[in-house]
């Protein structure tokens, strides 16, 4: 297992300190703030370890209110909302400093036979003939305004590997696109079979490019470029099917509106072989900088 994937684990591996309660850390950024997608994460493990292990989850729904502190620990209080025959529900509270940092709802059910369709898997490139990001990211060091940003995409991105199927914003600053995105992700390295795991290391991917098609717009290349200021605002994703995390999953993303100085992006994900997998929406601050 890659280094990096190993440190990743060990962060969702929150210490519980008293019933519902448990204390997390952080890993360095490519901002100096915590990544939204780690507290998401680690709030869902939270909420994971107050459930039977046979109710899987199926949604959540997050709130970032302030930017985290990489410095200073995360503790995150869960409230058992309802415990029913069918679903359980969860509210999870991250904290720090006293002031709470991150809100999350979830909701787990226990497996039942229902009725099936789906929306049909967009066409896509195979992720192995596409760029990894070590083979990418410096060919375009030269649009960003902190030299070192590419060692800190590199390193923040170390534990999953992330194929974009076209350029991403910052590779083509300055000509507006179809606001849409396609990324192929998974964990480098084989995960152990816990379904709450794969779900947890998905919510961790699913903040790192979402807001992408916004950008792409509008020709701008993001906050990594100095073009954009912005941060995640809300959250939300639904999980359909079973899926790994470990194997190759395809983010289609694509941004209906932006206005209002937010965008909104929404995003389905797919396994290889084409099964539905989750359903995400987000919207974030997306502002040009004022002189």
């Amino acid at each position: 297992m890659h280094q990096a994937l190993e440190s990743l684990l060990d962060l969702l591996d929150l210490e519980r300190i008293e019933e519902d309660i448990f204390r997390g850390h952080s890993r360095s950024a490519v901002v100096p703030r915590v990544f939204g997608g780690q507290v998401a994460a680690q709030a869902l493990v939270a909420a994971g370890r107050t459930v039977p292990a046979e109710r899987l989850a199926h949604s959540l729904h997050a709130y970032f209110l302030r930017a985290g502190d990489p410095g200073a620990p995360i503790v995150y209080t869960v409230d058992r909302i309802r415990d029913g025959a069918s679903f359980t529900t969860r509210r999870v509270v991250a904290i720090q400093h006293g002031q709470p940092i991150f809100h999350l709802s979830a909701s787990f059910q226990r497996y039942e036979d229902g009725m099936e369709h789906q929306a049909d898997m967009p066409a896509a490139p195979d992720p192995e003939s596409l760029p990894t990001a070590a083979e990418m990211l410096p060919r375009h060091a030269h649009v960003f305004h902190d030299p070192g940003v590419v060692d800190r995409l590199l390193e923040a991105r170390a534990a999953v590997d992330l194929r974009y199927v076209d350029a991403p914003p910052w590779g083509t600053v300055g000509t507006p696109r179809e606001p849409r995105s396609q990324v192929w992700f998974r964990t480098n390295g084989k995960l152990a079979d816990d379904p709450l795991l794969h779900v947890c290391l998905a919510t961790y991917v699913s903040d790192m490019t979402l807001l992408d098609s916004v950008l792409l717009a509008h020709g701008r290349g993001g906050w990594t470029v100095g073009d954009v200021v912005g941060a995640s605002l809300d959250h939300a994703m639904w999980f359909h099917r079973p899926f790994r995390a470990d194997e190759w999953l395809l983010y289609d993303q694509e941004s209906p509106s932006a206005s209002g100085g937010r965008g909104l992006g929404q995003a389905r994900i797919y396994t290889q072989d084409g099964r539905l997998a989750i359903t995400v929406i987000q919207e974030g601050v997306v502002r040009i900088p004022r002189a």
